[in-house]
């Protein structure tokens, strides 16, 4: 820093973990672009993270640790992200539906009826590690490493701890490694998008080891980002029967109510950007080489954009939802989210008649880097 700063705000206060959402909201109206030791400078307004979003020369996406592609600009990030595009196309997930369907049919099953089901461990997590098992097709049991990991990272974020978060990072590496090492074992072509990742190449080169675990760590971190939004969504579901018996008659509404649910209250809280020059945003003026946090819960809550955002509007235009991002760097993983999200809430729907909370006491929030929930008990009917 070249200056000595006073913080706007305090993003790990009680008062902010306890509600991000209503505490982000807050932040939108009076500080809309506001520092903090631990997130650098936060942008809370709709109009600015476009700005910034649609301006990847002056605010750059690079990472230190490699990060494919999210963590890349121009043209790199161009060159690796339509090597990747081909694994999330229609054809793609119209395959993996099924073993999904079943996925979340075989989870579903054990907890209907049954008084107070912990939902969030038994489905939501586990749905979505063993559908990211699933679509890069490791062996079954995969996933239960993958969910000490995902839970580690979330909690190494948080305290900003790097000696953790460097040993989590090695271990992810040593379980795509031996993924690797399997399938080089076995000589006969295998088909699944792992070994589809081995035979990628990106300007002429096939993808190094260290690619592939760097790709591979962006999608599982995404299926944390999966399980967040499939506990949400349930939650509002749960708490507004109403909207749940609405969805169970108008069953071909339901991918438009799972993105308004989502902006209203969405999984993800941020993403960050790094200023390439000076710049000035709303009435602060940013020197080059300082990281942006981008708050997309706020954007997505902001009423300049979004009338009575508070409300779950199944008629509303999406078009200028952030859930998926925006621009060059919006979440390339879309389609493959989407389906997850919606056949694991099309199977809850269509197995029971309703689906209530079954104590309001046990339904705790998860806290950055996710706006998800942590526990909650339901019934299902």
């Amino acid at each position: 820093m070249s200056e000595e700063r006073t913080a706007d705000w305090d993003p790990r206060d009680a008062s902010v973990l306890n509600n991000q959402v209503e505490a982000f909201d807050q932040m939108r109206s009076r500080c809309p672009v506001a520092w903090s030791e631990f997130l650098n400078w936060s942008i809370f307004r709709h109009a600015d993270i476009i700005n910034i979003l649609d301006d990847p020369n002056a605010f750059s996406s690079f990472s230190n640790h490699r990060a494919v592609p999210n963590g890349m600009d121009p043209p790199e990030h161009t060159a690796y992200r339509s090597a990747l595009a081909p694994f999330f196309t229609p054809d793609q997930m119209s395959r993996l539906e099924p073993g999904f369907r079943s996925i979340a049919a075989e989870l579903a099953t054990p907890l209907i009826n049954q008084p107070g089901a912990e939902f969030i461990d038994a489905f939501a997590t586990a749905y979505s590690l063993r559908c990211a098992v699933e679509y890069l097709g490791w062996r079954a049991d995969r996933w239960e490493h993958l969910r000490g990991w995902t839970h580690g990272n979330q909690q190494a974020s948080l305290a900003r701890d790097r000696e953790t978060s460097a040993a989590l990072a090695r271990e992810f590496t040593a379980i795509v490694q031996e993924e690797l090492a399997d399938r080089r074992r076995d000589k006969k072509a295998q088909d699944d998008l792992t070994s589809r990742l081995m035979t990628t190449t990106v300007n002429g080169q096939v993808l190094s080891d260290a690619d592939i675990v760097s790709t591979v760590r962006n999608w599982i971190a995404g299926h944390g980002t999966v399980a967040a939004g499939i506990g949400i969504l349930t939650w509002h579901l749960a708490s507004d029967a109403e909207l749940q018996q609405q969805l169970r008659g108008e069953p071909d509404r339901l991918a438009q109510a799972i993105d308004e649910i989502l902006r209203t209250d969405g999984p993800l809280v941020s993403n960050r950007r790094t200023t390439t020059r000076d710049v000035k945003i709303a009435d602060r003026h940013i020197p080059a080489g300082e990281r942006l946090t981008l708050m997309w819960i706020a954007a997505d809550r902001d009423p300049a954009v979004f009338q009575d955002p508070d409300t779950i509007d199944l008629n509303r235009n999406l078009d200028r939802s952030l859930v998926f991002g925006w621009g060059i760097h919006d979440c390339i993983g879309a389609s493959l989210a989407r389906l997850e999200m919606l056949v694991a809430i099309e199977e809850l729907l269509s197995r029971t008649t309703s689906i209530e909370v079954a104590d309001p006491s046990t339904v705790k929030r998860m806290v950055y880097p996710s706006n998800g929930i942590a526990s909650m008990t339901l019934t299902l009917h």
